[in-house]
């Protein structure tokens, strides 16, 4: 069988290949990133990976089995490998298999509990199943006792830890053992906001609401997926009101907490003395808590002289230590234990510390909901975060929301530009492996590149200049006369800048990574990113996300990202777009000569 009009190459390892020019109108890719992960993508054609994680994900959004067969039966130009066909199944139907339950004669779910037994169990049909965990090394620390063919007892202090190992060896477990109950809270959307604006919830936004509060199961644990400028704390708040309990909220820094905090205000009919901020500024703790993974994960540097760390210090998954062990060494951990939380909201949750991984009994008890704009960690620990928050719920399709206005349009650019010089182009070809990045991203001809964009953008443009390296940056503040915002800054310096920013009265701003995440920068129109995190796809993702809020003058969005061409600082702007590639933003290569040709013919003709 050979179907030349059919976009894909289905091979052996899980590799699947597609050809952009048939798939014109992207109904392959889009099905694609539902159930397989993007690996690269060049002009032609676009490398996917089909991977457990993928499949799992697939499996608790109830995409069927079969469905997913189907399509690639349909589109496949040959015939699907026999072994692809019996993982994606095997994958597929291992979700599941394995559940977590209170009483092992009753596995049902019940979405809240009065309490939490000290024991709880591993049950499947699948005897086989239970036998080869009960074989595990790696499982006989948290064994208790394997009461019957078909269950093992466990205590419920391992609840969360137990489901990060059994997802280690191919058993994504499904919690069924419920919620313990939050303290009742009073807490309802407003009609108007506080500005007399009326306050209107999208139908996506209702749709990822929903698929929390009524998802598999009404299992209420999981994540929701919405690019930046979509409206994330709209949903969480969505998800407040519908649960009415005592709320943690976890966020990326000061700023967004107290971000979050505006927005609850202004949008709920809560009043100020019912929401608390717990920072390094402040250590509020009421019915609803802002916090950030920040301070949480703050400690105190201790000698590396506990069996139980492993060499970054952090405590090992294969070693059972308590809670209380963990919390010694984070204080701040302590606010999962401060009030009788019924939901704890993790904000861009993708970037989830591992010192919270560890208190797993606490939050396993409590209900769990994971905000974020991408789910991609460079790290590799998308399956913890599978495991301890719960599967994706939602994840609305950025061009589509793009197409509904709900987002600005985006163009997204490479700028290309040369070394200045051969002496240059000679460190950066005889420097350390370790230090060629940074030699490529600092290239003095980026800051030529900046200045042939802004000299063709409109006055009343608003321009972020994005990068990692704070000397870089500062030198770019000086050169272009604009504020720049960095980690050192205090908070109250920054939301000064960011204020003016909003308001029209600085038109250019310049920013370090801590721009990164949960900034409101509704007009901002223009993004230049000058360096990133090497490869990260995430940031990526996120710094085109600063620019992502529908514009109020209606213009569009683009996004310039600066590179030194023929050096690792392209081969990582390659692999930093996958993400945005998959959700269908390209990019276009432009050479920084071609922009100063045409700036040139611009002032001739004006001349």
């Amino acid at each position: 069988m050979n179907n030349e009009k059919r976009s894909l190459i289905i091979q052996g390892d899980g590799t699947i290949f597609l050809d952009v020019e048939i798939d014109a109108n992207h109904e392959c890719r889009d099905k694609l990133g539902t159930f397989a992960e993007l690996i690269k993508s060049p002009e032609h054609i676009h490398t996917y990976k089909i991977t457990p994680l993928a499949i799992w994900n697939a499996a608790s959004s109830k995409i069927l089995l079969n469905d997913i067969m189907k399509f690639l039966v349909a589109n496949s130009k040959f015939e699907i490998p026999s072994n692809i066909v019996v993982n994606i199944e095997d994958w597929y139907n291992r979700y599941g298999k394995v559940k977590l339950v209170a009483d092992p004669n009753e596995p049902v779910y019940s979405p809240t509990v009065k309490n939490i037994p000290e024991y709880i169990y591993l049950v499947s049909e699948d005897v086989t199943a239970i036998q080869e965990i009960a074989s595990r090394k790696v499982m006989k620390q948290y064994i208790t006792e394997v009461t019957s063919p078909r269950a093992i007892k466990v205590k419920s202090l391992y609840r969360g830890r137990l489901k990060q190992a059994l997802i280690k060896i191919s058993y994504p477990v499904e919690d069924l053992i419920g919620f313990l109950a939050g303290d009742q809270l009073d807490f309802s959307l407003a009609e108007k906001t506080r500005n007399g604006k009326d306050l209107h919830i999208r139908q996506y936004q209702k749709e990822a609401i929903d698929s929390f509060i009524s998802g598999t199961y009404g299992n209420m644990s999981g994540i929701v997926v919405l690019p930046s400028g979509a409206g994330k704390t709209l949903v969480g708040m969505g998800v407040m009101e519908k649960i009415k309990e005592n709320t943690l909220i976890i966020t990326t820094g000061t700023i967004a907490v107290r971000q979050w905090i505006r927005e609850i205000l202004d949008k709920s009919n809560l009043s100020a003395a019912s929401i608390g901020e717990y920072t390094g500024e402040s250590k509020e703790i009421l019915p609803v808590t802002v916090t950030s993974y920040q301070i949480l994960t703050y400690h105190q540097r201790k000698k590396k002289e506990d069996s139980d760390k492993n060499q970054d210090g952090e405590f090992a998954l294969d070693n059972p230590v308590s809670d209380d062990e963990i919390a010694e060494k984070y204080p701040n951990l302590d606010v999962f234990k401060a009030r009788n939380w019924g939901l704890i909201i993790y904000d861009e949750v993708h970037l989830l510390p591992a010192p919270v991984f560890r208190i797993t009994s606490e939050i396993q008890a409590k209900k769990r909901l994971g905000l974020t704009a991408t789910l991609v960690r460079e790290d590799g620990k998308e399956d913890d975060v599978f495991s301890l928050i719960g599967p994706k719920k939602f994840d609305a399709p950025w061009k589509d929301l793009e197409k509904q206005g709900w987002i600005a349009t985006a163009r997204c650019f490479e700028v290309r530009v040369k070394f200045p010089d051969e002496d240059l182009k000679m460190s950066y070809a005889i420097a350390p492996p370790k230090d060629k990045y940074r030699v490529a991203a600092e290239n003095p001809s980026k800051m030529e590149a900046i200045k042939s964009i802004i000299s063709r953008l409109s006055p009343d443009d608003s321009i972020l200049i994005i990068g990692d390296y704070i000397d870089q940056l500062e030198r770019m503040s000086k050169d272009l006369n604009a504020p720049i915002i960095t980690g050192k800054m205090k908070n109250v310096l920054r939301d000064e800048l960011y204020s003016k920013f909003r308001k029209g009265d600085i038109k250019m701003l310049i920013v370090s990574k801590v721009a990164n995440y949960a900034i409101d920068l509704p007009d901002a129109n223009i993004a230049i990113q000058i360096s990133g995190t090497f490869g990260s796809r995430q940031e990526e993702a996120q710094r085109l996300g600063r620019i992502l809020r529908p514009k109020s003058t209606g213009v569009n969005a683009n996004f310039y990202s600066i590179v030194t061409k023929d050096t690792v600082d392209q081969e990582y702007s390659m692999r930093r777009q996958l993400f945005l590639t998959e959700r269908g933003y390209g990019y276009t290569i432009i050479e920084h000569e071609e922009i100063l040709m045409n700036v040139r013919t611009e002032m001739t003709k004006k001349l």
